[in-house]
């Protein structure tokens, strides 16, 4: 379902509103296997296996999920996304503990909505 945040303050057309629920619920499939990619990429960081090819996929698929979920309203899941994108982008392996943290903070703020 949409974030109830998306129009704050305002009530979105009936219409537009129920095309964007039908766009989330036909973008939930990606979406979920967007966050299983991330989190496989996270436990190959934390067991210290992560090689070039996921981390640039991570990269690339942290980028998507923070343009997708801020496109549906989910601006702070949206905003983590892209910090996690920025260290897949420049990873070093002291940052595995901030991006495990990032991680599970995306997966609370979705939860209930993938």
């Amino acid at each position: 379902m949409i974030s109830p945040s998306m129009n704050p303050g305002s009530q979105p057309d009936p219409e537009i509103f129920a095309l964007l629920q039908d766009l989330w619920q036909r973008h939930l499939p990606s979406t979920r296997e967007r966050l299983e990619l991330l989190e496989q990429a996270v436990h190959k960081a934390v067991s210290n296996t992560l090689d070039e090819d996921t981390r640039v996929e991570a990269q690339s698929v942290a980028h998507k999920l923070s343009g997708n979920l801020g496109m549906f309203g989910y601006k702070d899941a949206g905003e983590i996304a892209g910090e996690i994108e920025h260290l897949f982008k420049t990873f070093v392996p002291s940052a595995t503990p901030q991006l495990t943290s990032y991680m599970e903070r995306l997966r609370v703020l979705l939860q209930g909505h993938i």
